[in-house]
């Protein structure tokens, strides 16, 4: 695919005011780590591959339960400021103008990985305290299975791709529906 039919699905349907601000951007973050697609960064998918490489502790090292639970979500503009990310000042600005067709998708996708996180972390307790080591790695192995899953999608959201899991997905993993 060319760049041109790139860069006309990344911007269909887009108000001239938001393609405006868009175009002022993409000047910004070009040359950056920062995408001049959707001015997303993929830094911040390290805040939750943080937790994955944790989860998947658990199984052989039970006790890193409790550093899996010292980890807290955090927003987009959380993340790099807390960050040693060099452009991490560009990328909160940015944030701001990310457009709607890539920012909401985005931030539902988070939510419903900071969702499953949570929900990982109190099966995988429950598991720890049951002491049943099977059903803790069976666990671990689907959580993080679903957790890279999402981070895929959050991955192909930064990159240009307005995509997310289907709820459905989420809600039977999580055992809501």
């Amino acid at each position: 695919m060319d760049e041109q039919t790139t860069d006309s699905r990344v911007t269909d349907g887009l108000t001239p005011a938001e393609l405006a601000d868009l175009e002022v951007w993409r000047e910004k973050v070009r040359g950056t780590n920062i995408s001049d697609k959707t001015l997303l960064a993929t830094d911040y998918l390290n805040h939750f591959n943080e937790i994955v490489m944790l989860i998947e502790m658990v199984p052989d090292m039970p006790d890193m339960l409790e550093e899996c639970r010292l980890w807290q979500p955090k927003t987009y503009q959380e993340h790099f400021r807390d960050s040693g990310f060099s452009d991490k000042a560009l990328a909160i600005e940015a944030y701001e103008h990310v457009p709607p067709k890539f920012r909401k998708p985005f931030e539902d996708t988070i939510a419903q990985m900071t969702q499953v996180v949570g929900r990982t972390l109190e099966r995988i307790g429950n598991d720890v305290h049951g002491g049943d080591p099977d059903r803790l790695r069976e666990d671990c192995r689907q959580s993080v299975e679903i957790i890279h899953r999402i981070i895929q999608v959050a991955n192909g959201i930064i990159h240009g791709t307005a995509h997310v899991m289907e709820q459905a997905e989420i809600d039977q993993y999580l055992g809501t529906d």
